[in-house]
């Protein structure tokens, strides 16, 4: 998941690429799908190798594609390379490797949930970091969102708060949307070019980042042998989080911002845990608890009072 900048150039022409709201429509299922396809395969591929493959594939497959306008943007690439694959390093490798890791011991409904607060959380930090402004009904919504993540961590037991008893598993996720966050904030700082560049090289830093991960916290060479013996839903689905959620996505979500601008294609990021929270009633055959729909109700009550207040004129 990302939100990119763009330069002024189309950057690819084909007629899909010329229909905004089914671009905004796909960009959200394909990330959404990211969570459904992670809990497919726990207990069968160890979460760091799901996240080197993902990463190292993805950096290979959009390199052709990436190749004409890396040329052209290579004075910026060499002039700022560290901070480029940094975004790679936080915004992908360690968002989805936290992101992996939670599902190993929380469901797909909860994680889909969790990030439903990314919005919240991103205009909370906003507010604390850079000191953007936000009235008294927004903070109120971020408020109100926080309460209905830490609702969904505490499986609807909001007592455990208080003694901070919550789910490892969604502890982990909690921590990818920071990652996420924190990736987001820092865009405000991404070089100007083309985004077939940047994400060529911020995919790079991605996979050096899996890798080292992978290495550091797994016998790497076991993990990579294993590949061999594994099962065709494993490779189904590293070859998908490869594909869609990393470079489709991408290439939508940033056409549709170009076609129809930031302000109207930013609520379909909303999407997200709706296509999530499907995928694992439908796929995993998850169910759906009493507290998911309480949560549910508070953050998107927090999204809603969020939205409103900053629409309303001063």
């Amino acid at each position: 998941m990302t939100k990119p900048h763009l330069d002024e150039k189309r950057v690819i022409s084909a007629p899909l690429l010329d229909q905004p709201y089914l671009l905004l429509f796909l960009a959200p299922l394909f990330w959404g799908g990211n969570v459904v396809a992670a809990k497919l395969v726990v207990g069968e591929i160890d979460p760091f190798l799901l996240l080197a493959s993902r990463c190292v594939l993805a950096t290979l497959f959009i390199f052709p594609f990436a190749w004409k306008h890396l040329q052209g943007d290579w004075a910026v690439v060499r002039r700022h390379w560290p901070i480029l694959m940094a975004y790679g390093a936080i915004g992908y490798a360690l968002f989805n490797g936290l992101l992996y890791v939670g599902l190993q011991g929380t469901s797909g409904v909860n994680s889909a949930i969790v990030q439903a607060s990314l919005p919240m959380l991103i205009l909370g930090c906003n507010f604390i970091v850079f000191r953007v402004r936000a009235r008294w009904l927004q903070i109120v919504g971020v408020l109100l969102a926080i309460f209905g993540v830490l609702l969904t961590a505490t499986h609807g037991d909001a007592a455990r708060i208080l003694t901070l008893d919550f789910n490892s598993g969604d502890m982990f996720v909690i921590l990818a949307c920071f990652a996420y966050t924190g990736y987001t904030l820092a865009l405000r700082f991404r070089p100007k070019m083309n985004i077939m560049s940047f994400m060529a090289v911020s995919f790079s830093g991605a996979a050096i980042t899996a890798l080292a991960m992978l290495f550091s916290f797994r016998d790497g060479v076991t993990e990579i042998a294993s590949l061999g013996s594994a099962s065709a839903t494993v490779w189904a689905v590293i070859a998908y989080v490869a594909v869609f959620p990393s470079m489709f996505s991408q290439v939508a979500y940033a056409r549709g911002v170009e076609l129809v601008g930031a302000n109207r294609a930013a609520p379909s990021h909303n999407l997200i845990p709706v296509f999530g929270t499907l995928g694992s009633v439908i796929i995993l055959g998850e169910s759906l608890e009493g507290y998911h729909f309480l949560a549910a109700t508070i953050i998107v009550a927090g999204i809603v009072l969020a939205e409103w207040a900053a629409r309303r004129k001063a």
